[in-house]
């Protein structure tokens, strides 16, 4: 049986450490950066963890797992730029800060809890290389909603799709977790 709420957990609290620690050594410079600027930072890391998968090979010596909480950490960027679109600060209290990554996390997770719910926990059933493509998928359809300033007939907003990519990469990091934890146990 699993725990997701505790892994889940696990890998955010993980992510927001770093968030967190970078946010002591460069502050919030991210805030200069307009909304395309940070999808296209999540699809170069989701394009490197592809490239990584298709060839085994990493010439930087970093590995997929950096990149997908790279991924986790850009959505919450986009995601407070959302909510701050018209504050011009470009330096954010670390308290503050933090109050800000919780809430939105605090929302990604309602999210996942909702559709986890109705989908059964699929995503336990998935290849980390498909949700790696989902994610490729939705950072083309947000790009798509950017370059139409926002505006969708029938489909959710980059919000969304934010969110979506989230939680795709946290469920990456708990099933690589699980996979190095069954083979450290053989």
């Amino acid at each position: 049986m699993h725990n997701t709420e505790f892994e889940y957990r696990q890998v955010i609290q993980r992510c927001k450490d770093l968030f967190l620690k970078k946010n002591q050594d460069y502050g919030t410079a991210w805030r200069i950066l307009r909304l395309s600027s940070i999808t296209d930072q999540i699809f170069i890391k989701a394009q490197r963890i592809r490239t990584l998968q298709e060839t085994g090979v990493s010439r930087v010596g970093e590995g997929i797992e950096p990149e997908f909480v790279g991924i986790i950490n850009y959505c919450v960027m986009a995601l407070i730029q959302m909510q701050l679109l018209s504050d011009k600060r470009t330096e954010i209290p670390t308290d503050e800060l933090e109050k800000l990554y919780d809430h939105e996390i605090g929302r990604v997770i309602e999210l996942l809890f909702a559709k986890n719910h109705d989908y059964g926990e699929a995503w336990r059933d998935m290849r980390v290389s498909s949700m790696t493509d989902i994610i490729l998928m939705k950072l083309l359809r947000t790009k798509q909603i950017e370059d139409n300033q926002g505006s969708t007939l029938v489909s959710e907003g980059v919000d969304a799709n934010y969110m979506d990519m989230i939680n795709y990469a946290v469920f990456c990091l708990i099933k690589m977790t699980n996979e190095l934890k069954m083979k450290s146990e053989k």
